[in-house]
C-alpha cells in the first residue's frame, strides 16, 4: 500500500472548520475525539512497541545489555534463518513485482476481454487466511498431491519453493493494486508527443512508461517484501525444513518460553520492515510531487503481439490462483484425500482444536476491532483537521507508523506487554478485546489512510453553508461531514472485519487454552494431520468473508443511489 506523508490534505478543510462556532461542548467533544484515539496510540501500539525493544535488552541475570543479541547471532542456525527469509521474500518480491506489472498493463492498457476472471482470482487471496494459499499447493503437488498422484512426479513443494509461490500467491493481489493505481496516473499527451517525434511503441514504453511507473514499482516492491518475510502461516504449513525468521519467533517463544530471546529476533524482523516503510515513504513523497496537473488518461490500444503475451501470464497466473483456492474447497468434501474422492460433508463435522468456537470467536473479534476501529479513526481525522499545520504533520505520521510493524512482532508485544500477573494491563489478556485492539493497530495505518482520503471529500463549502445559517461544528459534523463519509466509514468497517476474520501472524501469541480464532484453527488442524477438516474451516472463513464483501458492496450501492431517490 502506497503511504504518503503530505498531510496538505487537511489544509482546505481546516480553514473552513475553524469558520464554525465552537461551543463548550463542542470543544470538550473535539478534546475527547482528538486525544482517546492519541492515548489508544499509545497504550496499545507505542507502549508495547518500547516494551518488546527493552525486553531485548533484558539479559538472563536481570541486567541491560546487549547479551541477548550476542547470543542470538551466536547461534549457528541463526545466520542461515535470516539468509533464508531475505532470499525467500527477496524471490517473493521480484516475481510478485514483475508478474505484477504485467497483469496490471494488461488490465489497463489493452481491451482485455472476461477482465473479470483476473478480478475475481485476485480477490481471492484476500478472502482466506494466508495458509490456504500453502494448503492448495500441498493439495496439488505435495507427497499425496493430486497432482504427484497422477504423474508420479516428486516435486519437492514443501520448502523454499513452496514458500515463494504460495507467499507470492499472496502477495501478488497487493502488487497489481499498487502498480495498476500508478499506471492510472500518467498521461497521454506525454505518448502523444512522442509519436509525434517519431518513437516507437517500444520506445515509448522505456521512456515514459516505465519511468512514470517507476515509484508504483518500488512501492509494491517494498510492500511484498514487507508481507512475506513477516508472514508466519504459509511458512509453518509449508515451509518444510526452511527456517525463517517467523517461524524461528514462534519457536522461541512457544517452544522454549525465551520471550527475551523472541524479543530479540523480532527486532530483527522489524529492522528491514521499518527499512522498506522508510525508503517507500520517500518514494511515495517524490511521486507526489511529480503529479501532473490536469493529466489526461491514457487509453487502452490494440497490439496483437503484447496482448496476447501478456494475456498468457494474466491469465495464466489468474487460473493458477484459482485452482489453488479451488482445489482446498474441493478437498474440504473429499472423504480421503486423495485416496477416496467421493463426496461427503463430514470434513464439516469438526470437533478437534474447539470445534467452531474459535469461528463465533473470530466473528466476535472482527466485530469489534470494526466498531472500535472505525469509531477511533473518524475521530482522529475529524479532529485532526483543526490543528495546526506542525500538529497535523506529527498526527499524520504517528498515524501511518503502525504499517512498518509486522503482525508477527505487534501480537509477541502484546503478550510481554499484556501477560503480566497483578497488573492493571493483565485484566485485557485472554479476551476478544485485546485480539481485537491488536487486529485494528494492525491495520490502523490502512484504515487511517481510507479516511483521510474520504474526509478531502467533503466540501469546505458545505461547512460554510452550515455557518451561514447559524449551525455550530456539532452541526457542521452532523450535516456536512458525516452524510458525505458514510461510504468510507462503510467501507473502513468492514475493511477491518474482513481483515481481523483471515489475520494470523497479529494473533498467534494471543490465543489461550480457552480462547482461539478461526486462522489459528486451521494451522492447528493442519499441524494435528487434520488437512481436510483444515480446508473446511477454511471454506467457513471464506464464506463468511465473502458474505461481508456482499453486505459492504451492498450497502454502498445503497448509499450511492440513496440521494438520487
Amino acid at each position: 500500500m502506497t503511504v504518503n506523508s503530505s498531510p496538505d490534505f487537511a489544509a482546505a478543510p481546516r480553514k473552513a472548520g475553524k469558520a464554525l462556532a465552537i461551543s463548550p461542548i463542542a470543544r470538550i467533544l473535539y478534546l475527547t475525539s482528538l486525544w482517546v484515539p492519541l492515548i489508544g496510540l499509545a497504550l496499545f501500539f507505542l507502549y508495547p512497541l518500547v516494551l518488546i525493544v527493552q525486553r531485548s535488552f533484558v539479559q538472563r541475570d536481570g541486567m541491560i545489555g546487549i547479551a541477548n543479541y550476542v547470543d542470538v547471532l551466536s547461534m549457528r542456525h541463526i545466520p542461515g534463518v535470516i539468509w533464508n527469509s531475505l532470499v525467500m521474500s527477496g524471490l517473493t518480491t521480484l516475481i510478485c513485482v514483475v508478474l505484477g506489472f504485467m497483469i496490471a498493463y494488461f488490465l489497463q492498457r489493452t481491451h482485455a476481454r472476461l477482465r473479470w476472471v483476473i478480478s475475481v482470482a485476485l480477490l481471492l487471496p484476500l478472502l482466506a487466511p494466508s495458509l490456504v494459499q500453502a494448503l492448495g499447493l500441498i493439495f496439488l503437488f505435495g507427497r499425496n498431491g493430486l497432482i504427484s498422484q497422477a504423474t508420479g512426479w516428486n516435486l519437492q513443494i514443501y520448502g523454499l519453493w513452496g514458500l515463494v509461490i504460495s507467499n507470492s500467491m499472496y502477495a501478488l493481489p497487493q502488487a497489481v493494486m499498487i502498480i495498476q493505481a500508478s499506471l492510472r496516473q500518467s498521461d497521454t499527451r506525454q505518448y502523444d508527443a512522442a509519436m509525434m517525434l517519431g518513437a516507437t511503441p517500444w520506445q515509448r514504453f522505456v521512456d515514459i512508461t516505465l519511468p512514470n511507473a517507476r515509484f508504483g514499482l518500488l512501492s509494491a516492491a517494498f510492500v511484498c517484501f514487507t508481507v512475506t518475510i513477516t508472514d508466519f502461516g504459509n511458512a509453518a504449513v509449508i515451509g518444510g525444513n526452511y527456517r525463517v525468521l517467523a517461524t524461528e519467533i514462534y519457536a522461541q517463544v512457544v517452544g522454549q518460553m525465551n520471550f527475551n530471546m523472541g524479543a530479540v529476533i523480532g527486532i530483527l524482523l522489524l529492522i528491514p520492515t521499518l527499512m522498506a516503510f522508510y525508503i517507500e515513504k520517500v518514494a511515495a513523497q517524490r511521486h507526489t510531487s511529480g503529479a501532473t496537473e490536469g493529466a489526461m488518461p491514457v487509453a487502452p490500444d490494440r497490439q496483437p503481439l503484447r496482448d496476447i503475451s501478456l494475456g498468457l501470464f494474466s491469465y495464466g497466473a489468474a487460473l493458477f490462483l484459482i485452482a489453488v483456492v479451488v482445489t482446498v474447497v474441493y478437498a474440504s468434501f473429499v472423504t480421503l484425500w486423495p485416496y477416496r474422492l467421493d463426496l461427503t460433508l463430514r470434513n464439516y463435522n469438526i470437533t478437534a482444536q474447539g470445534g467452531y468456537a474459535p469461528l463465533w470467536t473470530s466473528l466476535i473479534v472482527s466485530t469489534q476491532a470494526a466498531v472500535i476501529g472505525t469509531l477511533l479513526l473518524f475521530m482522529l481525522v475529524v479532529s485532526q483537521r483543526r490543528l495546526g499545520r506542525g500538529m497535523a504533520k506529527a498526527v499524520y505520521l504517528l498515524a501511518i507508523v503502525p504499517v512498518g510493524v509486522p503482525g508477527l512482532v505487534l501480537g509477541l508485544a502484546y503478550i510481554l506487554s499484556f501477560n503480566v500477573a497483578g497488573a492493571l494491563p493483565g485484566l485485557l489478556y485472554g479476551t476478544t478485546l485485546l485480539i481485537a485492539l491488536c487486529n485494528f493497530y494492525h491495520y490502523h495505518s490502512q484504515g487511517f489512510l481510507t479516511m483521510v482520503t474520504g474526509i478531502r471529500a467533503v466540501p469546505p463549502q458545505l461547512e460554510e453553508t452550515v455557518t451561514c445559517i447559524g449551525g455550530n461544528s456539532l452541526h457542521g459534523l452532523r450535516d456536512a461531514i458525516l452524510p458525505v463519509m458514510l461510504p468510507t466509514l462503510v467501507a473502513v468497517f468492514f475493511f477491518l472485519f474482513m481483515r481481523s476474520m483471515v489475520t494470523l501472524s497479529a494473533v498467534i501469541f494471543l490465543i489461550t487454552p480457552q480462547l482461539s480464532v478461526g486462522a489459528v484453527s486451521v494451522l492447528r488442524l493442519d499441524q494435528a494431520g487434520f488437512a481436510t477438516q483444515a480446508a473446511a474451516f477454511s471454506v467457513c472463513i471464506m464464506a463468511v468473508v465473502m458474505i461481508a464483501l456482499g453486505m459492504m458492496k451492498a450497502t454502498l450501492t445503497f448509499l450511492e443511489r440513496k440521494p438520487r431517490n
